[in-house]
């Protein structure tokens, strides 16, 4: 995608300036065929999708004689399945009436990415703004998201034909495994180039926020590569002017900062700097998205925010300096990126902890809570950004045991599970969990039994369980974002 741009923007004009300009044709249908002779009996030499670009040398009977530099290949097409574009610059206004047309025309995005490419060629370098980039980069993240879409498989062809024609005008699209599927997703070369330009401060949102999707970060990045990722992230938002902008639009901004601002924040305590700062900003954003003015298509990417938000809560609170008394956690190095965590109590120092374990994830030491009579204890642990377990340490017949309760069974992705509260005179405690399954989120207040560590009662509002609303504890309920 660099390469072309620059090559496009290098050679814009040039060409009509100095020499005529091959006329070019674009394809405007799927699966036309290009035949060897100006007949339809002729034989079929390839086939052909709408934004392929092909290169005229003549006209006969009704067919043009072309060249497909793509596949380096000759023939005839029907004059009538094509488009003849002319690439001088005084026509640059008309293929950009086109693109504008097509930009929002859904599965017309490989025909408009032709466009778009058309009239990078045509136009003079300085008379280029945001308006092609950003065209360009919504229909190929449009692609991208059609091409991942479930119903996708009845038009397989189609759509890989399409991203093969994106391909060969320089749009970048990879693929990555997301919840057991492949996801593809556009680089945002386009939109990168759209922020470096003038333009609205809604063109530059919808650029910031293209740039800064959560389902499009790259899974296989190092710890260091991710940090400097999510500054990036961080950064691209926090450039958006949004004062002038719809209230709809500036819910987008807050929701996405959210959910940046809480990875990042996660990313900065693994790395062992002041996460509150940052984690702070992640609580106000979230705390600023008016609800009376949330589009109903972002309702799932408030839910998305939150739950980030809320996995990554307890980076906003402060380590206890005081000494702890009663049963408690203490932690220390390990293996390098290890946390190794000892139970300890007024009898039990850590050199003879009652239980201790080691693990690879961020370990919130303020978030342990024990009950009354010293015999479980919970402590929240962040192996990811967006994914919190609950650990429970209780004593048992046989010394202590240490389980770990994970948001949900499937594979990591968005969720968490925390304490709520302990239920007076019994063997249970009171959980809230949120979590993302198959696309879909789900919210649940929960009672766990200690002994077997199952789910005994479930409900989807704490005030339809009164064991829930008497006995939740007032910290939980001041701090969580389960209750918003």
């Amino acid at each position: 995608m660099k390469r072309l741009l620059a090559a496009l923007l290098l050679c814009a004009g040039a060409a009509a300036a100095e020499e005529p300009v091959a006329e070019t044709a674009i394809v405007t249908q799927d699966q036309i065929a290009l035949r060897a002779a100006p007949k339809e009996s002729a034989p079929q030499q390839a086939v052909l999708w709408q934004g392929d670009t092909l290169e005229i040398r003549d006209a006969r009977f009704g067919y043009l004689q072309v060249y497909d530099h793509r596949r380096e290949r000759g023939g005839y097409v029907r004059a009538s399945q094509v488009r003849r574009v002319s690439l001088q610059p005084e026509r640059a206004g008309e293929l950009l009436a086109v693109v504008r047309f097509l930009r929002d025309t859904p599965g017309a995005e490989a025909l408009g990415l032709a466009y778009v490419a058309a009239y990078l060629r045509a136009a003079p370098a300085q008379a280029i703004g945001s308006e092609a980039f950003s065209a360009l980069g919504s229909m190929a993240e449009r692609l991208a998201r059609r091409a991942s879409s479930r119903r996708a498989k009845a038009d397989d062809a189609t759509i890989a034909a399409h991203l093969d024609v994106a391909a060969s005008l320089g749009v970048t699209i990879r693929s990555m495994e997301r919840e057991g599927r492949v996801v593809l997703c556009y680089d945002g070369e386009a939109f990168r180039r759209v922020l470096a330009l003038p333009a609205g401060d809604d063109v530059h949102a919808g650029a910031a926020l293209a740039l800064t999707r959560p389902d499009c970060v790259p899974p296989d990045l190092s710890p260091a590569a991710r940090y400097d990722y999510d500054a990036w992230r961080s950064d691209v938002l926090a450039r958006v002017k949004s004062d002038g902008l719809p209230e709809y639009l500036r819910n987008r901004l807050r929701l996405r900062s959210a959910g940046v601002q809480a990875s990042f924040a996660f990313q900065r305590a693994r790395r062992g700097e002041d996460a509150q700062p940052t984690m702070a900003l992640a609580l106000q954003a979230l705390a600023g998205v008016d609800k009376l003015e949330l589009a109903e298509e972002d309702n799932a990417a408030y839910t998305d925010a939150a739950v980030r938000v809320g996995a990554s809560r307890w980076s906003a609170e402060a380590v206890p300096t005081a000494a702890a008394k009663g049963l408690h956690v203490e932690t220390r190095p390990g293996e390098p990126g290890q946390t190794c965590i000892a139970l300890v109590d007024a009898q039990h120092d850590a050199a003879h902890a009652l239980a201790q374990r080691c693990t690879y994830g961020l370990v919130w030491t303020a978030s342990a809570s024990s009950n009354a009579a010293g015999t479980v204890l919970t402590l929240a642990v962040q192996p990811l950004d967006a994914w919190r377990e609950l650990w429970v340490f209780q004593r048992g017949g046989d010394g202590w045991r240490i389980d770990v309760l994970p948001p949900s069974l499937d594979t990591p992705d968005v969720g968490y599970l925390e304490f709520a509260g302990w239920v007076p005179g019994k063997a249970q405690l009171l959980a809230a969990r949120e979590t993302k399954v198959d696309g879909r989120f789900r919210r649940s207040f929960e009672v766990i039994d200690l002994a077997t560590l199952n789910v005994s009662k479930q409900v989807d509002s704490p005030a339809a369980l009164s064991v829930f609303y008497r006995s939740q504890d007032p910290a939980w309920k001041r701090g969580s974002v389960a209750l918003r």
